[in-house]
């Protein structure tokens, strides 16, 4: 049987259809074989009228109600696009010189070292590590030349410094141009020391790109507060940042804070200020803050989670004699884990995988104090003998084991504040559901189960769930995003009692009317194909892309500012471990500023323009 020869497209001479820039916003640049997308830039494979369809309606299918198709506000918007493009690929379009690809090389790698949180002179070794895979890869005189280009590249600490400031300045410049766009601002703030106790105020920024169609996250500025830490210093901290970014507090919708004196201050806290110039500012405090402090310990059960930390810190942390004789024992007992875990107050969840890892080598650790001859070991072993403090330590697993579960869905970026209230809310009614099965037959509490034979006195446990009810109702139930709102962002279909939503959101958002609103509603909800939409999408792609902006403007500008809005500072939480990372004990000496752009280019989504910053008349070979 002959063989079907192996069928090449390049060969099937496709042709560009002119008709698909208006219809489909492509376009097919001169020498290239590949559509462009005039609004992403991005490019697909084929010259194929389905590729560039799929492209478009995946991705931009709500262009077609702010640019109705065959009009002349779309002809306009096509001209500016292709204008815009020719000119950014102008530069693009010239043929690099040696010198200038080294330069981009070289841009490339300090990207990376970057993005790794590596230290500039890490570039140099990059190099050598080129350089010994080209000499083993190629031969003759392709190895010589290869060679020889890598030697080219500029890659020393002082280049990689340069390079630095070249790329955190590109990423700047476009993080202030999609902000200059957005409608509105959310920040989420957050102050710590370095390891050369130096104070760092962190400012993140959550925003609608309209260039993407999507919500981004970033890195707004760092400041150093050189001395005090006071309300009135952060203030004017933010206030800096903002004037030099050019961004005026009023487009600022929210703030997040970690809830600390000198943020929330009546009187004197930086929010307080900042409210004074802008009365209109929503201010919280981070949900995720507020959830643990939900769960603090007090009395009786506090004193037996000491009392547990202090005997793991004991067994791992006091002598590192003993902490491998522990080690060795649980191997030779073949214990379901070979070591304990240590508890460290920063880390969230801590406590609870702790309390995890314990219970499921008790019986060895217990083996394994009787064989210690100490006054400590003798008192940690009459502990887990008492079988009413074990029952605490029982419930004390489950309890911050469901915890924990919900911390893990609050933590994370790219959550809107609707996401975790919504985490929040059935936690509350899970609460409920916890109490009335402590009562009966401790489906959700296994470990106490366990624990607890016979006659079960669980009175204890009950008052404890009966505490975290009453305390998560009191710092959640008076939420400033009500249920209707959080409703309205997941489901607005859903919604019955148009009167209290509209109240929800006036009380809110103050330059709201309510009339407009509720009419606006009734339509949207009447709307089949919306409707049908809004099944096959997520509820931010259906705000954004969906929801056209001139049959219902007031209902999508009250979404937009609900999605920009922060509902923690997970970010400063996240980026003060990169800080940590990048200014180690072995980096100590590195200066605020290149401190500042490290952290950047480590948590900034935006990508350099490296074809752009690698034709700049500044690009030398290295010496």
């Amino acid at each position: 049987m002959a063989c079907s020869k192996k069928r090449k497209v390049d060969s099937e001479n496709r042709a560009f259809n002119q008709e698909w820039t208006d219809s489909y916003m492509f376009i097919l640049p001169t020498g290239s074989s590949k559509p462009v997308c005039l609004i992403c830039s991005e490019t697909v494979a084929i010259i194929k009228s389905g590729n560039v369809k799929r492209h478009y309606e995946t991705k931009h299918k709500s262009f077609d109600q702010t640019y109705p198709l065959k009009s002349a506000l779309r002809a306009q918007k096509i001209n500016d696009l292709k204008a815009q493009y020719d000119r950014s690929s102008r530069i693009l379009t010239h043929s690099f010189t040696a010198q200038q690809r080294a330069n981009e090389c070289s841009l490339k790698v300090a990207w990376i070292l970057g993005k790794h949180k590596k230290p500039f002179t890490d570039g140099g070794v990059v190099k050598e590590c080129m350089s010994a895979v080209a000499e083993t890869l190629f031969e003759g005189k392709q190895k010589d030349d290869v060679c020889v280009k890598i030697k080219q590249i500029p890659m020393s600490a002082s280049s990689a410094t340069k390079k630095t400031e070249i790329l955190t300045d590109d990423v700047l410049a476009q993080l202030d141009e999609a902000i200059h766009k957005a409608p509105c601002i959310g920040l989420a703030v957050d102050e710590s020391t370095d390891v050369s106790d130096n104070a760092q105020l962190l400012v993140f920024v959550r925003f609608f790109n309209k260039d993407k169609e999507e919500f981004c996250e970033d890195l707004l500025g760092v400041t150093p507060l050189q001395t005090s830490t006071r309300g009135e210093d952060i203030y004017l901290a933010i206030k800096e940042m903002l004037k030099k970014r050019a961004i005026e507090l009023k487009q600022v919708v929210s703030i997040t804070t970690d809830g600390a004196p000198a943020m929330v201050g009546r009187e004197r806290g930086a929010v307080a200020r900042m409210k004074d110039d802008n009365p209109q500012l929503i201010s919280y405090h981070c949900i995720i803050h507020q959830s643990v402090l939900c769960s603090t310990l007090s009395d009786e059960y506090a004193e037996v989670m000491n009392t547990m930390m202090r005997m793991i810190n004991f067994l791992r942390a006091s002598s590192s004699h003993q902490h491998r004789m522990l080690r060795e024992f649980l191997r030779e007992v073949d214990a379901n884990a070979d070591d304990l875990l240590l508890h460290n107050n920063v880390r969230w969840l801590s406590k609870g995988r702790v309390l995890e890892r314990f219970w499921s080598i008790r019986g060895e650790i217990a083996a394994f104090l009787a064989q210690l001859k100490n006054q400590k070991a003798t008192t940690f072993s009459l502990f887990l003998e008492d079988d009413k403090k074990m029952d605490i330590v029982a419930f004390l697993v489950d309890i911050t084991s469901h915890l924990n579960e919900l911390n893990l869905k609050l933590q994370g970026k790219d959550n809107s504040v609707c996401d975790l209230m919504t985490a929040v809310r059935s936690f509350q009614r899970k609460l409920v559901l916890f109490r009335e099965d402590l009562m009966a037959d401790c489906a959700h509490f296994p470990t106490v189960k366990e624990q607890v034979q016979g006659e079960r006195d669980v009175s204890s446990f009950v008052d404890f769930l009966d505490k975290l009810i009453v305390n998560f109702s009191m710092r959640f139930d008076s939420f400033s995003l009500g249920q209707q709102l959080t409703l309205f962002i997941q489901n607005p279909f859903l919604i019955t009692d148009v009167r209290e939503f509209s109240k929800e959101v006036t009380l809110l958002f103050k330059w709201e009317n309510a009339g407009p609103l509720q009419i606006q509603l009734i339509d949207l909800q009447a709307d089949v194909a919306l409707k049908e939409h809004f099944g096959k999408t997520d509820p931010t792609t259906f705000w954004i892309q969906m929801v056209p902006e001139t049959a219902f403007p007031g209902l999508r500008k009250v979404a937009l500012y609900i999605l920009t809005m922060f509902g923690s500072t997970y970010n400063c939480e996240a980026a003060f471990s990169t800080m940590n990372i990048i200014k180690s004990k072995y980096r100590s000496r590195l200066t605020n500023e290149h401190l500042h752009m490290c952290l950047r280019m480590a948590l900034t989504p935006f990508q350099p323009r490296f074809k752009i910053l690698a034709g700049q008349p500044r690009a030398h070979f290295s010496h």
